[in-house]
């Protein structure tokens, strides 16, 4: 697969972005545009499903680093789930866990929001 595949699907209030493919300079745009879409229509709180994404190369990572920022300053967040050992390892070693928090699995990264909002309530 050479290109990217992006679904949304909302759950509760969580938008779940699934993506399929390659996220490299040729596709990070349609990655970046998603994001901004999202946020501009109040989406803060993204899970990112990678579970079917094979090569995520330095300006895909960009992208990822690049939204934090606002999405955040939004109140909301984004949570990796399912990554592929590949793709996780070039995650590791660029130290992004100090960003972006990974999650094994998109139902850890959605229970995930959950935790977060009882944590703000006590």
């Amino acid at each position: 697969m050479d290109k990217l595949q992006a679904d949304e699907s909302l759950i509760d209030d969580v938008v779940v972005l699934k993506l399929a493919g390659l996220i490299d300079s040729g596709t990070s745009q349609l990655l970046e545009d998603r994001f901004d879409s999202l946020v501009s229509k109040g989406n803060v709180k993204i899970v990112v499903d990678l579970s079917d994404v094979d090569y995520i190369s330095s300006a895909g990572w960009g992208i990822f680093v690049g939204e934090i920022k606002g999405v955040r300053k939004n109140s909301g967040d984004i949570k990796l789930a399912g990554m592929r050992p590949d793709v996780r390892e070039v995650f590791d070693l660029l130290e992004f866990n100090t960003l972006l928090t990974p999650y094994e699995n998109r139902e850890e990264a959605l229970s995930s929001f959950d935790a977060q909002e009882n944590r703000e309530l006590t």
